[in-house]
């Protein structure tokens, strides 16, 4: 089997996509993160659902590496984090929930920019950022500032910037937060194809049900404990996911 760099593995040698094992932080004697575990596996869609204040951004402040936890591992594609944050996040594309474009930048110059911090130059670069735009349906708005975009070309955007290295793994923070619904629905649609179509690992944090699909992982957060893990279709049973959200919970979603 080949992995997505090229290196020829065995089957059963190939470490998951992400693995989070018995995480906990807290700030101060507020405790965030109580035994958070929890994996996705490569070319899966995993939806990290949680109402506001589950501790989903700390949780993806910690996959990428912006603060640490003494307490638990992450590991990417095989990597500790802890021992080698580089490499782990080498292998990650991020889309923040706040957005990071340099609104005053156009859409190519953003990308560009961003490909010089990876190391990427000349025609490879051009290449990629070509590919990118197309993908994403951007390439009419090359062009254009950043500011100039609707909600819905500014996520696209981020998410072809964040692709443009190449990832094993997109994780995406509340990526459809204050877009319409034809935008939303878009991009939802947009990253499920990259799973099933490129054999991309992803996990979307969100807090609204009608992002996941029957056979999406899912794993349910909520006051920093993980409430269900598995499949979306094996976590409903059967029963509406936002009845069953509900009632895990307390809230609807």
């Amino acid at each position: 089997m080949l992995g997505r760099r090229g290196k020829l593995r065995e089957v059963n040698q190939v470490p998951p996509g992400l693995s989070v094992e018995h995480l906990v932080f807290g700030y101060g004697r507020r405790q965030v993160l109580d035994d958070v575990s929890f994996s996705v596996g490569n070319g899966r869609f995993c939806a990290l659902l949680g109402p506001n204040g589950a501790g989903k951004t700390t949780l993806f402040s910690l996959l990428t590496g912006l603060i640490r936890t003494r307490v638990g591992q992450i590991e990417v594609c095989g990597v500790d984090m802890t021992r080698s944050p580089r490499d782990a996040l080498a292998h990650m594309g991020i889309v923040f929930q706040q957005t990071t474009l340099d609104l005053d930048l156009s859409v190519r110059r953003n990308l560009s920019y961003y490909a010089a911090l990876r190391g990427l130059h000349g025609r490879d670069a051009n290449r990629r950022i070509d590919v990118a735009l197309e993908r994403m349906g951007l390439a009419d708005r090359a062009k254009d500032r950043a500011r100039d975009l609707n909600g819905g070309h500014r996520r696209r955007t981020e998410i072809a910037r964040a692709l443009m290295h190449q990832p094993d793994i997109l994780l995406l923070d509340e990526p459809t937060v204050g877009l319409d619904p034809q935008s939303r629905a878009g991009i939802t649609d947009y990253v499920h194809d990259l799973c099933s179509d490129e054999g991309l690992t992803v996990l979307w944090a969100t807090h609204l049900v009608d992002e996941v699909r029957p056979d999406d992982d899912l794993v349910v957060l909520h006051h920093g404990r993980v409430l269900a893990n598995g499949t979306a279709a094996d976590v409903m049973q059967g029963q509406p996911l936002n009845e069953v959200f509900l009632t895990m919970t307390g809230q609807p979603a």
